[in-house]
C-alpha cells in the first residue's frame, strides 16, 4: 500500500521557530507539504478560504502544529474556532509551544488536541522531537 503524505499547517508567529521546523524537516528528510500561518486568523483563512476563493490548505490528511502565544488570534482562540467549524473540527492538532502554564495545557486538552509538546531550546533536541512526531504520524491512519 503506498504511503500518502500528511500535509502540515504550522501556525507560528516566530520566524526563528518557523525556520527551526523547516531545518529539522530538511535534516530528517520529511517531505510532507508544509504551510505556514503567522497567527490563528491567517490559519483559519487558509483552511476556510475567503469569499469565493477556495481554501489554500485542504483539511484532508492534515496535521496542525500550533503555537499558543501569537498576536491577533492566539492558539486557544484558534482551537475554539476550529472545533466550532463542522468541516474542520476533526483535524488533529499538536500544540508546539514554549508555554508550560497549566492553564494553557488544560484548555488545549479540553479542546481535543492530540498532544501538547514543549519546544526544546537546543536545536538537536528539537530535531529529535520532530523525528518522534513524524514517526508517530506516519504510523497513524488519517482520513
Amino acid at each position: 500500500m503506498p504511503t500518502r503524505n500528511v500535509t502540515i499547517l504550522l501556525v507560528e508567529d516566530d520566524e526563528v521557530d518557523v525556520m527551526n521546523v523547516q531545518r529539522a524537516f530538511r535534516k530528517l528528510n520529511i517531505t510532507s507539504p508544509l504551510f505556514v500561518a503567522g497567527n490563528g486568523l491567517e490559519a483559519l483563512s487558509m483552511l476556510q478560504g475567503k469569499g469565493s476563493q477556495p481554501p489554500l490548505v485542504s483539511a484532508e490528511r492534515l496535521l496542525i502544529l500550533l503555537d499558543i502565544n501569537m498576536p491577533k488570534m492566539n492558539g486557544i482562540d484558534f482551537l475554539k474556532a476550529l472545533r466550532a467549524d463542522p468541516a474542520l473540527k476533526a483535524i488533529p492538532v499538536i500544540v508546539l509551544s514554549t508555554s508550560d502554564q497549566d492553564r494553557d495545557l488544560t484548555e488545549a486538552y479540553s479542546l481535543n488536541v492530540a498532544g501538547y509538546l514543549l519546544k526544546p531550546v537546543v536545536f538537536p533536541n528539537f530535531v529529535e522531537l520532530m523525528k518522534t512526531m513524524n514517526q508517530y504520524w506516519t504510523l497513524c491512519e488519517m482520513i
